[in-house]
């Protein structure tokens, strides 16, 4: 069943992906897709290029999907290794929800960080004491590994 419903995701990215992003599977395995994120124009992140791996459980639409970053970013959000804290990953999956709208909400993460559920609790302390100086830094992060 995961892997009927897995073509029909990556026949519908075809036809629709969202916008600055692109995700599909490996040549040899359905189960594990690459992706890319371009950081949102309103973000620090703008006009980087962020690689994400996917990986789809095999009881795939019922739990979520695994996604990491493989491109470092600074994100109070997103671990060193690249862990993404985000709740329709984690207790928020609903198997009406597809790698589009995935990509879509990380998207939104990038733009509207959550310090209040960190991963990395010195980045959302940044975050939220020197707003600016987070920005500063989330941007050389992005010209030196996104770029």
């Amino acid at each position: 069943m995961s892997i009927r419903r897995i073509q029909k995701e990556v026949e519908e990215f075809k036809k629709d992906a969202p916008e600055n992003c692109s995700a599909g599977p490996r040549a040899d395995n359905m189960y594990i897709w690459d992706g890319m994120i371009m950081g949102p124009s309103e973000s620090p992140f703008a006009g980087g290029l962020y690689a994400l791996e996917i990986h789809f459980p095999t009881e795939y639409p019922f739990k979520p999907p695994k996604v990491m970053f493989k491109t470092k970013i600074y994100h109070p959000n997103i671990s060193e290794a690249g862990h993404i804290c985000l709740d329709i990953l984690k207790d928020q999956w609903s198997p009406a929800l597809t790698i589009s709208k995935v990509l879509l909400s990380i998207g939104s993460l990038l733009t509207d960080p959550n310090p209040k559920d960190p991963l990395c609790p010195e980045i959302a302390n940044h975050y939220i004491q020197d707003k600016d100086g987070y920005e500063d830094t989330a941007r050389e992060w992005a010209q030196r590994y996104a770029m």
